[in-house]
């Protein structure tokens, strides 16, 4: 015999096709206990009915899916579903606000969004302010020159505060005040910047408390955004997590058969990108290790490495450079 069940009721159908015994679900039709219902039977748990009938025949084979005959929905029942529809929609969104994956996946994409809209703005503002500003040095103070243009009253106080000589040429009023405001801009944009990743850290340092304390927050984070999440990243290869940011030239590996990627983003760690060249991949291949054992521990609620941990992975590291203080020899090659 076959135990099937929806929201409304549950039925023991033998073999023939003969309803052996029914039962019906007599409680309150709210919608919110129509929603809870139906929030059960997603998680395909019995309601109820379903398991009266499934302690009284324990022989009997529960179906998740109902069959052809099965009783229509009456318009009353219909006007419950939509309401419990909506009922469902909120928790879901309620529930996705909760989600660190989702939440972390913004805040990135978000810095990513800001950065590049502040390099160009931040950009346009030191070529612009230096078309006037021809005795100042722009490499040395490119870093300094949005902040000041924003901050001076007018074009003659920025010439003062720089301490140059008053040039040739300078703006009118009113590109004056386009460019005040495009440096206002600039900065406004970098303190957001600033704001977004100390939110990152935050999160991170909580949600991804190992894998946080191995590669810092920032990177951290966007290893588990370019996963798509903690739990697939704690179920990635080493291999991959390695290589993770780098699957353009992974896949023209593949294609081509160029040289493979020897590390993606991680590439960004001190540890890797201070190291000589000949020694990156070895390093790489080390951090991808423990990052993947770091991840797991997070996703799996272990006990989060500390300093020490990571000064041990450190001496491993220290250990690699040491092995080989020069590039291999391109003999017999």
């Amino acid at each position: 015999m076959e135990l099937y069940w929806d929201w409304r009721l549950a039925r023991l159908i033998d073999d023939s096709g003969f309803v052996v015994d029914e039962a019906i679900w007599d409680g309150i039709r709210s919608p919110g206990a129509v929603a809870d219902r139906i929030e059960k039977m997603k998680k395909e748990r019995m309601t109820s009915e379903a398991r009266e009938l499934a302690d009284r025949f324990p022989n009997s084979v529960p179906l998740f899916t109902a069959p052809e005959n099965w009783p229509p929905l009456e318009k009353e029942d219909l006007a419950l579903m939509e309401q419990a529809a909506l009922i469902l929609a909120r928790r879901g969104i309620a529930q996705a606000a909760g989600d660190g994956d989702r939440r972390l996946e913004h805040l990135v994409h978000s810095v990513d969004e800001l950065r590049s809209a502040w390099t160009t703005l931040e950009s346009r503002v030191v070529e612009w302010a230096g078309l006037f500003l021809i005795d100042i040095d722009l490499d040395s103070e490119r870093k300094k020159i949005p902040k000041v243009v924003a901050s001076a009253e007018n074009f003659d106080a920025l010439v003062q505060t720089l301490n140059l000589i008053s040039p040739e040429h300078c703006p009118t009023n009113k590109e004056w005040t386009a460019i005040k405001g495009s440096a206002i801009t600039a900065v406004d944009l970098s303190n957001r910047i600033d704001e977004s990743e100390t939110a990152i850290r935050n999160q991170v340092e909580s949600y991804l408390p190992s894998l946080s304390q191995l590669l810092g927050p920032l990177l951290a984070a966007r290893l588990c955004v370019a996963a798509h999440g903690r739990s697939r990243l704690a179920r990635l290869p080493s291999s991959t997590v390695q290589v993770l940011g780098a699957e353009k030239a992974f896949f023209a590996h593949l294609r081509t058969g160029s040289p493979p990627p020897k590390h993606g983003m991680i590439f960004q760690h001190p540890w890797i990108s201070r190291s000589p060249r000949w020694v990156r991949g070895k390093i790489s291949r080390l951090l991808a290790g423990k990052a993947s054992i770091a991840v797991r521990i997070d996703e799996h609620g272990g006990t989060p490495w500390s300093e020490k941990d990571i000064l041990s992975i450190e001496k491993a590291v220290e250990s690699i450079r040491s092995r080989h203080p020069k590039p291999p020899s391109k003999k017999g090659r």
